[in-house]
């Protein structure tokens, strides 16, 4: 998928999603009414602005994050900086996660400027070609505002959900009325608005694997031979997360903002199929074994329900390009 089909893929599906979700909110207002069910939409708007305000430093602190210094980590703010330029992307601050499972992320927000963290696993894991890949990759996101969209994205199932619990909730607590005669409407609307959460946050989760496609080109577009080294960096990010949480060298918070992830860490149980138990192998059998692995239903099942690509399919993507 070339990358102008891809970015129409992505409009299409945030055009439909946005539709989707104003559809359903009108019929909801129509039958509940204005007032309440729009301050409870404002609430949850300003509750998630908020969040995504202070996320960067609530994800410093999670992930052990410190901001390196060019004199500290000269190659990788060279890196950083190059890559940057041929983005035309102000440079973001370099960060490193002090933690051992091999990742890397991008985030930011006004208030915290933009940055872009690797970890030390994998700097320890991966050599600099393929950390350059890596580093591309979530330029990308900068460079695609895919923090500023998935924020906005997010909210749209947010609200259907604060609707149906809130609607659930006040049948729970007005039960006795209603056994006097009153309505069931309240209960109806409540399921109905999570049926629709459910259904909005597949299509989130959908457009946040498109977006993963998309960081993987613009860092394909900017990194030379970058499909290769993109594609071999993925490969050992799996490989490497998978022996680690075999032997529980894990941080048991890293679920927690998950998306943000070059890789999903939780996936691993879904991609490990995809690689067999030998040690010692080239990074190009890491690939091969990879791409000689057939997709299953159940993988496409289990894609739907995850925020990132299924591995193969991703490196078949990356192959593509070259």
């Amino acid at each position: 998928m070339n990358l102008m089909k891809l970015k129409m893929t992505m409009i299409g599906t945030v055009t439909l999603l946005i539709a989707v979700s104003t559809l359903f909110f009108a019929i909801i207002l129509s039958l509940v009414g204005v007032t309440n069910l729009l301050a409870l939409a404002l609430l949850v708007i300003v509750f998630n602005i908020v969040q995504w305000l202070i996320a960067p430093f609530m994800i410093d602190a999670l992930y052990k994050v410190e901001e390196v210094s060019g004199t500290a980590s000269p190659r990788l703010h060279s890196i950083v900086g190059r890559l940057s330029q041929r983005l035309g992307l102000k440079m973001p601050k370099v960060m490193i996660a002090n933690i051992p499972i091999p990742n890397a992320f991008a985030y930011g927000s006004p208030i915290a400027g933009s940055r872009v963290a690797v970890t030390r696993g994998l700097l320890k894991e991966l050599e600099e070609e393929e950390v350059e890949a890596v580093l591309g990759h979530e330029l990308g996101h900068l460079k695609n505002r895919d923090v500023q969209v998935m924020m906005f994205a997010s909210v749209l199932p947010a609200i259907f959900y604060y609707i149906g619990y809130s609607m659930m909730a006040s049948t729970w607590y007005s039960g006795s009325r209603d056994r006097e005669g009153g309505s069931a409407a309240p209960a109806l609307i409540g399921m109905v608005s999570m049926a629709i959460y459910w259904v909005l946050t597949l299509f989130v989760m959908g457009l946040s694997r498109l977006r993963e496609y998309y960081a993987d080109q613009r860092s394909v577009s900017i990194v030379e031979d970058g499909a290769r080294k993109l594609s071999e960096a993925l490969a050992k990010i799996v490989s490497s997360t998978r022996r680690m949480k075999k032997y529980g060298d894990t941080t048991p918070t890293m679920s927690s903002f998950k998306a943000l992830f070059i890789e999903d860490p939780d996936s691993v149980e879904r991609d490990q199929a995809a690689i067999s138990s030998r040690l010692f192998k080239t990074d190009q059998q890491l690939v091969q074994e990879i791409l000689s692995r057939k997709i299953t239903i159940t993988d496409r099942i289990l894609e739907l329900l995850s925020t990132h690509p299924n591995i193969v399919k991703r490196i078949k993507a990356l192959q593509s390009l070259t």
